[in-house]
């Protein structure tokens, strides 16, 4: 008798059923055979779009994330080179100001005295007066003209023997406690009992001999006692008429001082007319000259000890000593010269030559020359002149040339003058100078070029990359966690959970996103906030902006998933709220949350790019795609430099393309009447 196992049986019916027919994708048994992970993956790749966009994401990323750390430059690194340029080279104009050097270093001038010495001397000149006072009391000081080019301060006691003008004068101070006045100058007779017999605490006024006096509260029980007069009023002794005529006409007329009785008197302006001041002794603390000395040797430095003591000697031709040598002034023909010795150091100028950056290292000849051309151009009235003058030799790296014997070689260099609306004199020429290595185009040093700050634009782009997708991806997460939370109470519980949570919703899709935006960045700049917050509440604000669509569908899928069998299954066996939301039906709900975050991708970076370009989003020196684009946003820059803004353009284009294909391919893929 033959027996037969049963299972062997069937198992070889099945290898010979399959040996005889092809197994199609949506057989029974060939769907038995693919897990769903599987399927998707299946589906996927057979979208040659949604295949491109995945290589191009992957390309994306290694070269944002990846690049950086193979690329030798940073994103902030600044770069140089050596280029011949028409610079500004010196700047020349006639010395209207005045410089003070110090003669007694033990004074100390007031700020007040100081500041007012450019515009009195001004004010001398025009008046043509020989000398004028400045301060008061204990700080007076006395400034003398010795010529229109020097002017002599003395410091002096000074006092004050009249007033002329209206208002009132200060008379004293009353003591309420010891019932005494003490005059500021001569005493009046009665004033004191008079003062007494109508004292009120308050203050008040009184009339004395015919003159009204006032007196009010000054401190403690104290109380500052005013006369009110007209004309002269004395501080001392009365003086004669011829006096008061000369000090009247004095004040009237402008004058800094007058002659009475063989004693100069200064006229200061007071706050109700003019002061009579007489200086007593003094001494001489500092000398003001708007002359400047051009030492003869290049770069020597001339002490201010040794000015300081030319321009007191200037016209007397004495000699003077500092640090032990020996100093003159002397005219030679048209030239005021300088002489250490027997040895000409400098001469004496109104004409203030100096390089561009303030230096005092041009040549002496050079600026005679320049002073020249200067004299001629006012004469002529030409707005322009040139000169050629021979200037050391610069080698490629912008450093002096010298020939084998050490000498500093020269090369003849021609140079143009021209005048300012300010008076000044620019003197250009062609120089080799170290300067930022702007919008250069392609190299082998910089693949993509440089921008306008001198930074290479590849590494730029590879961070700024590395920031948008950053953004993107921040965004994106933070829109999905809100939306799923939201979404999914308000699905699950439905009522007025629902009602309240979708109320939200219709607010935030009804809220003006960009000029939300406007508002935020113009806060920020006024804030002056730092690149990395900004960044930080850019992402923040965009993401909470942008919850509101995944609500609605977190929202639509929980509705139809809450009512199946699996979740009354799951409410019989007792699972807690929580677990059934997201346990339960998020995970249902998660093919569509890939897919809408996956376009949502490429949209956020486009947004973000866009603020960026605005001025609203990063600020720079941060690179994002958009501030390089931002970089050159005028129409002639993007005209000129095409190097910097088109492949930021393509790639802000690719990536967003990129995105787009890779969420219609999950789409496709997570459709479930998908065929194969």
């Amino acid at each position: 008798m033959v027996s037969y196992d049963l299972n062997e049986m069937l198992k070889k019916k099945n290898t010979d059923a399959a040996a005889d027919s092809e197994v199609k994708l949506d057989d029974v048994a060939r769907v038995r055979i693919l897990s769903p992970g599987r399927q998707v993956f299946k589906r996927f790749i057979r979208n040659r779009l949604a295949v491109f966009g995945s290589v191009l994401l992957i390309t994306m990323f290694v070269f944002a994330f990846l690049g950086p750390v193979i690329y030798p430059y940073g994103q902030k690194d600044i770069f140089y080179k050596y280029d011949t340029q028409n610079v500004n080279y010196a700047l020349a104009k006639e010395n209207t100001s005045y410089s003070g050097y110090a003669l007694d270093k033990d004074t100390e001038i007031p700020r007040s005295v100081s500041t007012n010495i450019n515009s009195l001397i001004k004010r001398m000149i025009q008046a043509d007066a020989q000398s004028a006072m400045l301060g008061s009391g204990d700080e007076a000081f006395v400034l003398e003209r010795s010529s229109d080019d020097i002017f002599v301060l003395n410091s002096v006691k000074a006092e004050t023997v009249a007033s002329v003008g209206e208002g009132d004068v200060r008379v004293g101070t009353y003591d309420s406690i010891k019932d005494s006045i003490e005059f500021a100058g001569k005493a009046v007779d009665g004033l004191e009992d008079a003062l007494r017999s109508s004292f009120n605490k308050a203050g008040g006024q009184f009339v004395h001999e015919g003159v009204t006096y006032t007196y009010s509260k000054a401190k403690a029980k104290s109380y500052d006692v005013f006369m009110a007069a007209d004309g002269v009023r004395y501080t001392g002794d009365d003086m004669d008429a011829s006096f008061e005529k000369a000090f009247t006409d004095a004040a009237g007329s402008g004058a800094f001082s007058f002659d009475n009785g063989g004693t100069t008197y200064y006229v200061v302006e007071s706050d109700n007319g003019h002061d009579a001041v007489a200086a007593g002794s003094g001494k001489t603390v500092s000398v003001y000259t708007r002359l400047v000395f051009n030492s003869y040797e290049t770069g020597k430095t001339i002490s201010d000890d040794i000015k300081a003591g030319a321009l007191m000697h200037m016209y007397d031709a004495a000699p003077f000593e500092v640090d032990g040598s020996s100093y003159h002034i002397q005219a030679d023909g048209d030239k005021t010269v300088l002489y250490e010795g027997d040895s000409a150091t400098a001469e004496l100028s109104r004409y203030s030559i100096r390089r561009y950056t303030g230096e005092d290292s041009i040549d002496y000849d050079l600026k005679k020359e320049i002073e020249g051309c200067i004299t001629r151009m006012s004469e002529s009235g030409a707005a322009s002149d040139h000169l050629t003058y021979d200037l050391p030799m610069q080698n490629e790296d912008g450093s002096y040339s010298y020939d084998e014997n050490g000498q500093l070689q020269y090369v003849e260099t021609e140079m143009k003058i021209s005048r300012r609306d300010t008076g000044e004199y620019v003197i250009n020429c062609d120089q080799i100078i170290y300067v930022i290595d702007m919008f250069s185009m392609s190299s082998s040093k910089h693949l993509l070029g440089t921008d306008g700050d001198g930074f290479d634009v590849l590494a730029r782009i590879m961070y700024g990359g590395r920031v948008s997708l950053m953004v993107g991806f921040v965004v994106v997460f933070l829109e999905t966690i809100l939306g799923v939370v939201m979404g999914g109470l308000a699905g699950y519980y439905g009522g007025w959970v629902d009602n309240l949570i979708m109320r939200l919703v219709d607010i935030f899709y009804c809220l003006p996103s960009l000029p939300i935006m406007i508002i935020l960045g113009a806060m920020m700049d006024a804030l002056r906030m730092d690149t990395y917050i900004r960044l930080l509440i850019m992402m923040a604000t965009l993401g909470i902006l942008g919850w509101a669509s995944v609500a609605r569908m977190v929202r639509g899928q929980i509705l139809s998933l809450r009512e199946q069998e699996f979740m009354v299954a799951a409410e019989a066996t007792g699972i807690r709220v929580k677990d059934r939301i997201f346990r339960h039906l998020i995970p249902n709900v998660m093919p569509q949350l890939i897919v809408i975050a996956t376009m949502g991708m490429g949209s956020v970076i486009l947004t973000e790019s866009t603020l960026s370009f605005l001025g609203l989003g990063v600020k720079h020196p941060l690179a994002t795609w958009g501030t390089i684009i931002n970089s050159v946003s005028s129409a002639t820059a993007m005209a000129h430099y095409p190097h910097i803004w088109i492949p930021v353009g393509l790639l802000i284009c690719l990536t967003v393309i990129a995105f787009n294909f890779v969420g219609d391919g999950l789409r496709d893929a997570y459709d479930p009447k998908s065929k194969g």
